[in-house]
């Protein structure tokens, strides 16, 4: 008994991380079917062991594909609001679909398919776990996210980290959040490399729901300048925290309709890091001419209003597209309507050409380049 104390007093209290791991549990109960569309099953004897496991049922030959990816500093502006905006909101809801669908919107660019996440939650201390509002909350985001992208969630970890994490003030506690998703690719014969990128091809847009979770330090950084923080009324009547939390958007079934429809995908690709300049990820000398765009989220205008350089936003944020396809000429109308039929904005931005590698995006009037 007197161990026990002792580690609650360095700060791993497993009696206050217990009530997170068993809504966790809970709610990843609910997703261990979801895969199953996919011919990918859980082993349910394996759960609760030191791992899961899971097979392929179906007879197409296939691949697997996986990737890890962290949320960053997004749910600092969730503990913000949770502390100042007293509406009772732990403003978590769509936490665990942010956390999720930063690994899940990436596996898709290989053209598989997520059917399972493990996530880790690792926060600074255990008192941080000890709250059965936000718990439930938090939990039943990460099923949302399962249940969107048709993925389990059998398996993850909570550790209290006290010499590791600590939060910026006035924040008290912030974990930090991350995950892996499994993919399969089926048949093989759909994997996606973008090596048949090439001059001519059109590069089409589907829109963001907002900030996702790219360009969040930014946010944090501007808004603190602000008298009224995070509780800052922006002209569509909503605060800034509030347009902040706008869950990412799933992208999941965008890709499994263009890909059940046989469409000649030359690339996928993620709009995260590095904005619209990430559009010229191929390291060959391509030239990308953006030539239309669509509506700008209000809080990227507000952060033009605040004094964020246009390059800045534009190399920083997803500035309203969310993801990439890249298709040849002959293609397009089958992409768009594919698109739409799957409930997706979709819009032809502009092509592939001859020259040294940069996005020219003509409706601002300038020119950006990758990071090296």
């Amino acid at each position: 008994m007197g161990g026990k104390d002792e580690y609650a007093k360095a700060g791993v209290d497993y009696t206050k991380i217990e009530p997170f791991k068993m809504a966790m549990i809970e709610a990843g109960s609910r997703t261990l079917k979801f895969p199953n569309q996919r011919d990918v099953f859980i082993e349910e004897k394996s759960l609760g062991a030191h791992g899961v496991v899971f097979g392929y049922r179906g007879s197409h030959p296939h691949l697997w594909c996986k990737t890890q990816e962290g949320l960053g500093n997004k749910n600092w502006i969730a503990e913000w609001m949770y502390q100042h905006a007293g509406t009772g909101k732990t403003y978590y809801e769509g936490i665990g679909i942010d956390t999720a669908l930063m690994a899940a919107n990436d596996v898709i660019c290989q053209g598989a398919l997520p059917v399972v996440y493990t996530d880790e939650v690792a926060a600074g201390d255990s008192e941080w776990f000890d709250d059965e509002k936000r718990n439930q909350v938090l939990a039943e985001s990460f099923y949302e996210a399962c249940k969107m992208c048709r993925m389990a969630l059998p398996a993850g970890e909570s550790p209290a980290l006290r010499y590791l994490i600590k939060a910026r003030s006035p924040v008290k506690s912030a974990p930090s959040m991350s995950g892996s998703v499994t993919g399969i690719i089926t048949p093989k014969e759909r994997m996606v490399t973008g090596e048949k990128l090439t001059l001519g091809d059109h590069i089409i847009g589907a829109t963001s729901s907002g900030l996702h979770a790219n360009g969040i330090s930014l946010v944090i950084k501007r808004a603190l300048t602000l008298e009224d923080k995070f509780l800052h009324v922006l002209p569509n009547k909503r605060t800034l925290g509030e347009e902040s939390l706008i869950p990412t958007r799933s992208y999941v079934k965008l890709v499994e309709a263009l890909l059940d429809q046989d469409i000649d995908i030359h690339s996928f690709l993620a709009g995260t890091g590095s904005g619209i300049s990430k559009i010229a990820y191929d390291k060959r000398p391509f030239t990308y001419r953006v030539k239309n765009w669509v509506d700008v989220p209000p809080l990227f205008r507000f952060m033009r209003e605040l004094g964020v350089s246009l390059e800045d936003c534009l190399t920083t944020f997803n500035w309203g597209i969310g993801f990439y396809i890249f298709v040849p000429e002959e293609e397009v109308d089958r992409t768009l309507e594919a698109g739409w039929n799957a409930g997706y904005e979709l819009f032809d931005l502009g092509q592939v050409e001859k020259g040294e590698r940069c996005v020219i995006f003509e409706p601002e009037g300038i020119t950006l380049y990758p990071p090296e």
